[in-house]
């Protein structure tokens, strides 16, 4: 009994250290500052905290940390963290909004959790039941906490997912490819729904919904590059492409062949047309989903990221009322863009616009539109007859895949028609000797070709977390070879400073955000035409070219590096020698 006693009169003659005494000890406030606030909230009779922040004090974010200390919780700055979507799901969007809370870490059986108020009991007990563990409560910014929940939470996908996943093991395996009736209300089209919805919010320009040994993975392209989102379990697998499948009109019972299909899906106002591809693989059928919004405009020319010499040089070439223009890139490098541009320059109430595609993937005012029907004959090659019979002014080849379309695409060019196309090389010279391989007469392509494009895709750094720093010597020495006399004057003879992106919640932690394009444009000079004629090698196009004034890709990229709009490293990515 004297030792409860003695520790109750100690407890009771203890004093409680206060918020502005804390960040006193913290040197926020001086000795000065701290009799001003004790005397003031004496007078106005209102707490420490509303006074330092009317009189803008102390940081919001310091004064937070002081209130963890005060009652004794971990302060987080929760703001640019990274939060797996596993961890996301455990607490829905809407409760984490309504309560300000949410989950970052989970470790064992803890779950980490951001609070605005840690302290109240009811909501611990809630995401405790909701989670299945035990909680370890932080304190952070409300607004911060506010931001992190919009960020993090578009940036991954809902709990929706996980909550369709377990309706789904209630759905009898008949069930599953019993039809459109049933499907339609399963619960797999809700997750189906989730992860084309989470594409649109991110940007992402295809989905792989892709089978492994015991799951199913999902991976999305964003800007270019394939990031892992979410792995399903293997059991849902059949029920999710035969989904997809009853969706493009294809054949639900047929697994052993590959399959080509299309659907729309309407997100919001957007309509946004979907390419399918489904293939048997060893441990089932893979799905590749691409997306392709009809509201999208074309780019301009500048915004594709042409500018300078090259885009001077291009738009010398589109005012000749006849020849044919290259676009010429590997898959994926954006040559079907850049198309659309130039469509929609040169598209006028004037001409007769007339395009064969596969697929019509933007829509072009004023221009007449084909899509390819190969399961009825229609083919580039077969619509490029009939097209100059239609009284064309420019023609749009969506893609030069033979020499019947290439034979088609010159001669369309030589009797007077404005003709554009694109071409799988890797460079714009090697375009030229592969139509020559293809059997293209070379006197027919000296008098048709106008000019070719070449072109790859980078990422851009992400204006919100770039950061600047000095290069080292040895990429100074690369930068300066490569662009040589055009290395800007203002950078020569000093310490060149580039960019790169930390990472942050807009970017994902990439340190990207957005593409751009880096090009090259080769024109038709009396060089290259002599070249033409005597079947030379790429190397020799690029030479002439280069001679004539040709900004290489490497030296386009360079100076977008030097500009900090994209890095070395993305550049050396798509176009390394």
């Amino acid at each position: 009994m004297p030792i409860t006693a003695q520790g109750s009169q100690a407890s009771q003659t203890t004093k409680d250290p206060s918020i502005e005494d804390i960040l006193y000890k913290m040197g926020f406030l001086t000795t000065d500052q701290l009799s001003q606030l004790k005397l003031e909230s004496i007078n106005s009779d209102q707490p420490v905290d509303k006074i330092l922040l009317q009189h803008n004090l102390v940081p919001a974010d310091k004064l937070t940390e002081a209130k963890a200390q005060l009652i004794n919780v971990p302060y987080i700055k929760i703001e640019g963290k990274a939060i797996s979507t596993e961890v996301l799901n455990l607490i829905p969007e809407a409760a984490a909004k309504r309560y300000q809370i949410i989950p970052f870490d989970i470790r064992g059986d803890e779950l980490y959790v951001a609070m605005s108020d840690p302290l109240d009991i009811q909501i611990i007990q809630f995401i405790e039941k909701r989670s299945g563990k035990r909680v370890k409560t932080y304190l952070a910014l409300p607004e911060d906490i506010l931001k992190a929940i919009e960020d993090q939470y578009s940036q991954n996908l809902t709990t929706e997912v996980t909550s369709a996943l377990k309706e789904v093991a209630e759905v009898k395996p008949q069930e599953e490819v019993a039809g459109p009736e049933i499907l339609r209300e399963a619960p797999v089209s809700n997750i189906i729904n989730q992860l084309l919805e989470y594409a649109v919010k991110i940007r992402a320009s295809d989905i792989h919904i892709e089978p492994q040994a015991d799951r199913t993975r999902v991976r999305y392209r964003i800007d270019g590059i394939l990031q892992e989102k979410i792995l399903l379990p293997k059991d849902v697998h059949d029920a999710l492409i035969s989904r997809v499948k009853i969706l493009s009109v294809l054949k639900i019972d047929e697994k052993r062949l590959p399959q080509d299909g299309r659907f729309t899906y309407l997100y919001g106002q957007n309509e946004i047309d979907l390419r399918v591809s489904v293939i048997p693989t060893v441990y089932g059928e893979k799905v590749v989903l691409r997306l392709l919004p009809k509201s999208s405009a074309a780019p301009t020319l500048l915004e594709l990221g042409l500018r300078g010499s090259s885009v001077k040089s291009l738009e010398v070439q589109l005012l000749r009322t006849h020849g044919i223009v290259l676009i010429c890139g590997p898959t994926g490098s954006g040559k079907t863009t850049t198309l659309y541009s130039i469509l929609s320059k040169v598209s006028t109430t004037k001409v007769n616009v007339l395009t064969i595609e596969d697929p019509v993937e933007y829509q072009i005012p004023g221009a007449n539109q084909v899509q390819v029907n190969s399961q009825v004959g229609l083919t580039f090659a077969s619509a490029l007859r009939s097209f100059l019979r239609q009284d064309p002014n420019i023609i749009m080849v969506g893609e030069i895949r033979d020499t019947e379309t290439a034979e088609l695409a010159i001669q369309a060019a030589l009797t007077g028609h404005q003709v554009f196309s694109t071409l799988h090389t890797t460079s714009a010279a090697g375009a030229l000797p592969r139509l020559l391989d293809m059997g293209v007469e070379p006197f027919l392509l000296a008098s048709a070709l106008n000019g070719v494009v070449g072109q790859r895709v980078v990422r851009k750094i992400c204006q919100r977390c770039r950061v600047e720093f000095s290069a080292p010597t040895e990429v100074l020495e690369n930068i300066k070879s490569v662009l040589g006399k055009l290395l800007p004057s203002s950078m020569q003879g000093v310490n060149i400073k580039l960019f790169k992106g930390q990472g942050c919640n807009f970017c994902a932690q990439t340190g990207y955000l957005g593409r751009t394009g880096i090009f090259e444009v080769l024109a038709v000079t009396d060089t290259v035409t002599r070249l033409i004629l005597e079947h030379s090698s790429s190397s020799s196009f690029e030479k002439a070219g280069i001679d004539a004034g040709m900004l290489t890709l490497k030296q386009d990229g360079y100076l977008k590096v030097l500009e900090g709009i994209t890095t070395m490293e993305e550049v050396l990515r798509v176009a390394q020698d």
